[in-house]
């Protein structure tokens, strides 16, 4: 007689699951805000915006994204609870330049097998960014997908919602000519142009995560898995402390296209490579990728993570906050007019925009 079929048989493992579930509970109480309501476990999460009513129009941001192929190195270096601080700096930081503030995220986790170790790391990563950024965790789905993904494999993405005040919302329409263009460093690559990196590192160069790289001053498989910076209360501070008009985030599509976005049509900016230097890892990545600087800049973030228009008189004062908290901020160029069919380095991302060209060569 053949023996009956199970779920455990068709390769999904449940007690892993609820074992996953164990172990990140406690990482997953600690990212959290007085407004949750109910425990964790719901099937849904439940967020009391009755605190919000003091906003004159009180507007939604809703944000979702993923971490690419990051996770590859993640994998290769079997470290797992870092990938989870990238995933909340995409979604939350994209949420951030309209002025929203980010109050809660929902994360999703797609897996050949159920290593509970191993996913309630990712989760740990997730918790740990979400206490950076101020927002709560209020829930989340792990799914296993034997058949579809290899045992060892595994993705993530996550979605966020942040509230802004429609009195104070940030956007292009706000930016004027002779506003000063303040670039905010970033950790390193972020989480974008990973195809691109993980090419030239691993097949190009034929290096390993394990193999040290002088000018890093670390491995390859550390430097590539620095976690991506999470600015959204030092954005918040900024927004609360001076005028702001608009603010870009530095993600896919490199520096251009994403300035671009946050600029009206009828203005433009010369970005002054020359004002900064650009971390050790993208100088390798062009020299051993033979890279052009142009497809660079449109892969990779070049050293800005994030870069806030501000009325010229009030750089200085947002160059010093930036620096009080610990973030290295400059200016990076002054927005005029745009000529007649100037185009730019890049069609602004996502649609219209302002026109944005890198000028100069990087500072040595």
């Amino acid at each position: 007689m053949t023996e009956g079929l199970s779920y455990a048989a068709a390769g999904v493992d449940v007690e892993a699951g609820e074992r996953a579930v164990d172990l990140m509970r406690s990482a997953i109480k600690s990212a959290t805000r007085p407004e949750v309501v109910g425990d964790f476990g719901g099937f849904a999460g439940l967020f009391d915006i009755s605190a919000f009513v003091k906003f004159k129009r009180p507007m939604l941001a809703t944000s979702t994204d993923g971490v690419g192929t990051k996770i590859d190195v993640a994998r290769r270096m079997d470290i797992h609870n870092t990938v989870g601080i990238d995933l909340v700096a995409m979604v939350v930081d994209d949420l951030v330049v309209c002025g929203a503030e980010p109050l809660f995220m929902t994360d999703y986790i797609a897996v050949g097998k159920v290593h509970p170790e191993r996913v309630a790391a990712i989760v740990t990563g997730i918790a740990r960014g979400c206490e950076l950024a101020g927002c709560a965790l209020v829930g989340g789905e792990t799914a296993e997908h034997p058949g579809l993904l290899g045992p060892d494999d595994y993705d993530i993405a996550g979605a966020g919602t942040g509230v802004v005040d429609g009195e104070k919302l940030l956007g292009p329409e706000l930016v004027k000519a002779g506003d000063v263009a303040i670039a905010i460093a970033s950790s390193g690559l972020h989480s974008n142009g990973y195809s691109l990196a993980r090419h030239v590192m691993f097949n190009v160069a034929g290096l390993d995560v394990h193999d040290s790289v002088p000018d890093f001053g670390r491995t390859v498989g550390e430097e590539l898995l620095e976690p991506t910076r999470i600015y959204a209360q030092d954005i918040l501070a900024l927004i609360n402390s001076i005028e702001v008009h608009s603010v870009s985030h530095i993600t896919g599509g490199g520096v251009a296209a994403n300035v671009a976005r946050v600029m009206p049509v009828h203005l433009a900016l010369d970005l002054d490579r020359s004002t900064w230097t650009p971390q050790a890892i993208f100088r390798f990545l062009q020299s051993r990728g033979n890279i052009a600087q142009l497809e660079a800049e449109k892969t990779f973030n070049m050293g800005i993570g994030m870069l806030a228009f501000v009325p010229a008189g009030s750089a200085q004062s947002a160059i010093a906050l930036l620096a009080q908290r610990g973030l290295s901020a400059w200016e990076c160029g002054v927005v005029r007019n745009r000529v007649e069919s100037e185009q730019g380095d890049a069609n602004a991302k996502g649609g219209l925009g302002g026109a944005v060209t890198l000028v100069n060569e990087y500072k040595n």
